[in-house]
């Protein structure tokens, strides 16, 4: 099974599943959230975001596909971008962190490590833009409703690190560096010691740990 990880554009946003495409729980404040499902277009209120973050910060999300099929998507973005994030009681995400919102992969592909290949695609992608952090509010109690939320078990199973607690709704924090894998050490010291190396400009493909 071959898996490619992309970033989001306006061109693949097609490619995400109906419910991340339609989904604007973090993107709209809560009010303007209500208004949008009873009187307007979500899926159009998610694109003109996604549009938004692209332009005014660059890329935001990623999709996996595994064998050419989209199999599950991520996305993140500066705090100051995410309306939504105001209203935890753990809030508001440190200055140093851009906020990851989602990590959504699809049924069928569930248990094959997918999520922390998505992870680790984000937290790739923010490291090269100099980011040190990223943090995620956690879902403690996934049975219930918000399950736009992550839930907890799965940000600790992927090297989050709790930064503030709270029974419900806990505030997480991966660092950077602590989240790319050995491959790229490995490759990293192998460059130092041989000095002048030829490194290909093609992204490494993830796996799971």
């Amino acid at each position: 099974m071959s898996r490619r990880v992309v970033g989001v554009t306006l061109d693949n946003l097609p490619h995400l599943s109906k419910h991340c495409r339609t989904c604007v729980y973090w993107e709209l404040a809560p009010h303007l959230k209500q208004q949008a499902e009873e009187f307007g277009d979500t899926e159009f209120e998610k694109e003109a975001w996604v549009s938004s973050v692209l332009l005014e910060w660059g890329s935001c999300g990623r999709i996996i596909y595994s064998d050419s099929i989209p199999a599950g998507s991520a996305f993140y973005a500066p705090p100051a971008a995410v309306p939504r994030s105001l209203a935890f009681p753990t809030s508001p995400v440190s200055p140093d962190a851009v906020l990851m919102t989602s990590v959504e992969v699809l049924p069928e592909f569930r248990g094959g490590g997918l999520g922390r290949v998505l992870v680790q695609s984000v937290a790739k992608d923010l490291t090269r833009r100099g980011v040190k952090a990223v943090e995620a509010f956690g879902n403690a109690k996934p049975d219930d409703q918000a399950a736009c939320v992550l839930p907890v078990d799965f940000l600790l199973s992927v090297g989050f690190k709790t930064v503030r607690p709270h029974p419900r709704w806990p505030r997480l924090r991966l660092e950077l560096r602590s989240a790319l894998s050995w491959k790229e050490d490995v490759e990293a010291a192998l460059e130092r010691l041989l000095g002048s190396v030829t490194v290909s400009s093609t992204e490494p493909t993830f796996h799971p740990a």
